[in-house]
This record gives structure tokens, C-alpha cells and sequence, in this order.
């Protein structure tokens, strides 16, 4: 029987039969599948798929998510392609359309990574697996009260730069339960040191990914904006939306109890 799959740019895809060939040109998506099961399906990923990293070691290497080797895709004949409208390459996404099915995730809310998964999980036969994880997601981040606390979220250093408004990290940040002091910015403006003085927040978050921040930078920035407290935070928990997304209740609710023992 043919399965009828929308993406989340509204392109409607057609199968004959459920893919079984597939390449995962994003990093978190391709963790879901995995997640849902789908170890043999998966024959190609990014060189930036790192987890699980015991299926990631076995798998074909094609490219990075915005340099994609178009040569070992063709050896690779996949059946359908998963990419992301934000972190692949626009050109080199509608390239692969011309001979794959690609489905496109577009990815702001919570709501949208919930999209997502199920629709991804419909997409190859695994419904209830995404069903599944989609309800730990939703019970792991039941009962996180606002903490009325602001928060800068840095993504860069030289130039400073800030996870603002209509970023799946603000969502994140929203759910923790802090207040994004830059939520008036779009996207990830770069900002300047007396931009962080005037927006004073409480806290700075400095992320894992994709600047590497160090114990070394929390004094760092203590000193520069001694208003703040400096907290190191995994990027992967707030910008990965696939399957990850389950350990983000409990993971939030620890750097809350940090937090309050700080401020």
C-alpha cells in the first residue's frame, strides 16, 4: 500500500512502498531514527552525526550538512532523504530533490519538533514508536513553573553572540522556564558588551555547541558582567529536536536547582 507523507515545508511526497533506504542529513534527526528503530534503514549521515555513537561509527559519511558529497549519495541509491529547511544547504537540498524524495523538517516550537517526530515516525512505519517518545517529551517537561529569571543564551564569542526571538532555543529556554533577555532580537544577532549591561539578565548560559565554552569562560564573563551568573549548559538539550528532547524535562529541572542555589 503507498504511503502519502506532507513535510513541513508543505511538499507532499508519494511512496510506493515505506523507505527503507535512508539518508539523515541532520544530527538530531538522525538520533530519532535511530530512536525509532531504524538501524539497517539508515545507510547514510553527516559527518556531524554523532549519537548514538555505536550505530554512528557503522554508518556511510556523506559530507557535512551544508557540503554534502553528492557523489556518495548516488552509490548510496537512498529512497528518501531527511534534511532540515534551517541547518542544510538550500542549493544543494533542492539539487537532491531533482532525484530524491527529501523531506524537509522546519523547526521553531516545540509543537513543530512534536510534528516532526510523529510525522517521521508515520512516514517509516514506526507510529507508535514516535508516539511513544513523543509522550516522554510532554511528561518529561509536565510541572516547570516560571522561575522569573533572565537569561542570555551565547552561541558565539568574538563576536558575542545571542540565541534571540523565533529560535527553537528560546522555545527551549521558554520551558525551562527562564525569560530570553534578548527575546526582542531576531534569530542570533551579534551583541555587544554594553547591549548585555543594558539588558542586564540575571544569568548567561554558555553553550557546548557550536562555540565550545570552558570552565575558563565563566569567570571570564563573571568579570566582564558581574550582575550575571555564568552557567555552562549542553546545546544539544536546547537545539536538538528530535529524540533528545526526552531527557530535557530531567535536565532542566537540575540546572533550575543550580540555578536557585546561585541567584
Amino acid at each position: 500500500m503507498g504511503t502519502i507523507s506532507r513535510d513541513q515545508l508543505g511538499t507532499v511526497h508519494g511512496f510506493d512502498e515505506t523507505p527503507h533506504r535512508i539518508v539523515s542529513l541532520v544530527p538530531s534527526q538522525t538520533e530519532l531514527l535511530f530512536a525509532l528503530g531504524l538501524d539497517e534503514e539508515i545507510i547514510g549521515i553527516t559527518d556531524y552525526c554523532i549519537h548514538p555513537a555505536e550505530n554512528c561509527g557503522r554508518k556511510t559519511k556523506v559530507g557535512g550538512p551544508k557540503s554534502v558529497d553528492f557523489a556518495v549519495i548516488a552509490t548510496l541509491k537512498p529512497d528518501l532523504i531527511i534534511a532540515n529547511k534551517e541547518e542544510n544547504s538550500r542549493e544543494e537540498i533542492e539539487s537532491l530533490s531533482g532525484t530524491y524524495p527529501v523531506w524537509i523538517s522546519d523547526i521553531y516550537t516545540l509543537d513543530d519538533a512534536l510534528d516532526m517526530i510523529r510525522g517521521i515516525g508515520a512516514l517509516v512505519n514506526r507510529a507508535s514508536e514516535a508516539g511513544d517518545i513523543v509522550s516522554r517529551i510532554l511528561t518529561g517537561l509536565e510541572g516547570l513553573p516560571p522561575l522569573s529569571t533572565g537569561v542570555a543564551y551565547f552561541i558565539w564569542k568574538d563576536p558575542y553572540m545571542v540565541a534571540g526571538s523565533n529560535t527553537f532555543i528560546d522555545e527551549m529556554l521558554s520551558l525551562c522556564g527562564l525569560t530570553n533577555v534578548f527575546g526582542s532580537l531576531a534569530r542570533y544577532p551579534a551583541v555587544t558588551a554594553s547591549q548585555i549591561t543594558d539588558a542586564r539578565p540575571e544569568i548567561v548560559f554558555l553553550c557546548s555547541e557550536p562555540y565550545e565554552f570552558t570552565d575558563a569562560h565563566i569567570d571570564e564573563f563573571e568579570q566582564a558582567f558581574p550582575f550575571a551568573k555564568a552557567f555552562l549548559v549542553d546545546g544539544e538539550i536546547f537545539s536538538w529536536y528530535g529524540s533528545r528532547l526526552q531527557y530535557a524535562g530531567d535536565y532542566f529541572r537540575a540546572l533550575r536547582a543550580r540555578i536557585q542555589d546561585r541567584i
